[in-house]
């Protein structure tokens, strides 16, 4: 059989008798037979067990036990963006009464108000929240790389997800909030955390619409911001994480499940019965979740809340009855002043994407 690269070295493999082959004069190499060669890789076999999100093997290899396998464990570790020049878009001149909106006419931004954003009000009102959580022990990341035209960046909720062992990083359904996935994937990037999912192709997912029910179940919104495509991506990583996928389709243009569904404590939930179909709030009775709806007379932010830890909450001011039927049932709320940053269509768990949880 012909040799490949010549007569020459047709000639030196003539000459060579494996494996007592001696090299050329200053070439140090040993030509061993393949088969010493496996010796050698056997001694290195595969270890596909403990899997990836095992606490132990995430903290050796990658630093820390990223992630979150619930909604309420303490928080130790969250990505925010405090409010900032990108504000400035924002155009008073820009008012729709139709829709009772700032609209701008190329569909890259809108602002729930006929005036605009107070920029050092929300920052305050930011600066505030981020206390309390740092109050709590939390560490605050914030995003790195601002795109300035992109006034919803301060709802870092809707970049992705975290889970088990790492986070899903998501794809934004409308074009005014699209490549802002980057800024977060420079973010984590720089700190080790891993990505276990982009969402790619033709699917749409965001944060806003994902949460974990307990170890073994998470809730999905199947909305105009997280198509079925992303759906089925989703449930790939979850499969693998031994999860099952409860997909919770949402009326109209809602945006996200967390405008109706909330774990404030390991088996209690806060709920707007009016936004969730009865077969889901009947799963969560199955699942031994005490469902508390949020009072009627509050706002609907009410429900878009930050757990600190079991049982422990922070809410945006202004749904005193709601934190008042959380506290019956032992639930300590921590109200905070959110009003303007609420302008711009997010509350407290919108503001913010935990990247790490401590396990229940």
């Amino acid at each position: 059989m012909p040799v490949p690269g010549g007569a020459w070295q047709q000639g030196r493999l003539a000459e060579c008798r494996w494996p007592t082959c001696q090299p050329e004069e200053g070439i140090s190499m040993v030509v061993r037979k393949a088969e010493d060669y496996h010796k050698v890789l056997r001694l290195f076999p595969p270890m596909p067990e403990p899997p990836f999100e095992e606490s132990l093997s995430l903290e050796k290899y990658w630093g820390r036990c990223w992630g979150a396998d619930s909604e309420v464990g303490k928080l130790e570790c969250v990505l925010v963006h405090r409010p900032g020049d990108e504000m400035k878009v924002i155009d008073e001149a820009k008012w729709d009464s139709e829709v009772g909106a700032l609209i701008d006419d190329e569909r890259k931004w809108y602002w729930r108000g006929e005036k605009g954003p107070d920029i050092d009000l929300m920052k305050k009102q930011h600066d505030d929240f981020v206390e309390i959580m740092k109050q709590e022990g939390v560490e605050v990341v914030y995003l790195k790389d601002i795109i300035l035209d992109r006034p919803k960046s301060v709802f870092t909720r809707d970049l992705g997800a975290a889970v088990p062992g790492g986070v899903i990083l998501g794809r934004f359904a409308p074009a005014m909030r699209r490549g802002e996935e980057k800024t977060a994937l420079s973010t984590l990037g720089s700190m080790s955390v891993p990505i276990l999912r982009t969402i790619h192709g033709s699917g749409t997912f965001e944060g806003g619409n994902f949460a974990l029910i307990d170890r073994r179940h998470a809730a999905l919104g199947y909305s105009s911001r997280t198509n079925l495509e992303g759906v089925r991506q989703v449930r790939e990583v979850l499969d693998v994480l031994g999860m099952e996928l409860i997909v919770v389709p949402l009326t109209g243009y809602a945006l996200h499940l967390d405008g109706a569904f909330a774990m404030v404590d390991t088996d209690i939930a806060l709920v707007n019965v009016t936004k969730l179909p009865f077969w889901f709030l009947e799963k969560l009775q199955e699942l031994g979740i005490r469902a508390i709806e949020v009072h009627s007379e509050d706002n609907w932010y009410a429900i878009n809340c930050v757990p600190l830890s079991p049982g422990k909450i922070v809410m945006a001011s202004g749904s005193d009855r709601t934190a008042e039927r959380l506290g019956e049932v032992g639930v300590q709320v921590i109200q905070t002043e959110f009003n303007e940053i609420l302008k711009n269509g997010g509350g407290p768990r919108c503001s913010t994407m935990p990247l790490l949880r401590n396990k229940l």
